[in-house]
């Protein structure tokens, strides 16, 4: 017997999502430069006393759409290329959109308050949170898939989580209390999010 797992055959919430993040960084270099961090406050970025002083909360939004560079850019929407279609798939159209944002949006507030505990202002922009989000989304399901969801395996989610974790604390620059928040937001949401489809038997061959 052969058993198959039905699941959206098409992932075009993620597509959208990247293109969004490709056209915001392409508005943003035609109206000044993207690795600018006073440029960026004002078009949208995180600057931790506009929200803790005036409330801004919509900057937990924009800023997930923001990049400091084109390499910012692209080292983000290539995992995401790679993994947030896997995770459209298992979890459909609305819940992914829904997921993506609430953990981009889990992110942000996580780096805002240790940041702030800690005594530091930050200028926060970057889909990594929102990224890291689906790392931990596709942990959920493959461990309420004991191990495997199609070709994926907890193996290959685990070596991706060592190499972007490393290359975070091993960089200067880079919010790694964004990036574990994201981790934890998706690993939570994928447990509340996923609904595990019935398989569906055919004959062998």
């Amino acid at each position: 017997m052969r058993e198959v797992y039905q699941y959206a055959r098409t992932a075009f919430i993620n597509t959208a999502i990247i293109a969004l993040n490709l056209i915001v960084f392409l508005y943003l270099e035609f109206l000044g430069s993207t690795e600018d961090g006073i440029f960026m406050i004002a078009h949208g970025a995180v600057f931790s006393p506009l929200l803790t002083e005036y409330h801004e909360y919509s900057r937990l939004l924009t800023s997930m759409f923001m990049h400091f560079g084109a390499a910012h850019l692209m080292n983000n929407m290539l995992i995401l290329l790679l993994l947030g279609e896997r995770l459209e798939r298992a979890l459909g159209h609305v819940r992914y959109l829904l997921f993506y944002l609430l953990s981009g949006i889990g992110a942000g507030l996580f780096s805002m308050e240790v940041h702030r505990y800690l005594g530091e202002v930050i200028i926060g922009a970057g889909a990594s949170g929102a990224v890291f989000g689906v790392v931990g989304g596709l942990g959920a399901v493959l461990l309420r898939n004991r191990g495997h969801f199609g070709r994926l395996r907890g193996r290959q989610i685990g070596v991706i989580l060592l190499f972007t974790l490393y290359y975070g604390i091993s960089s200067s620059g880079i919010d790694n209390w964004a990036h574990l928040g994201g981790l934890a937001s998706g690993f939570v949401l994928g447990i509340l999010l996923y609904r595990r489809p019935k398989s569906v038997f055919g004959t062998s061959r």
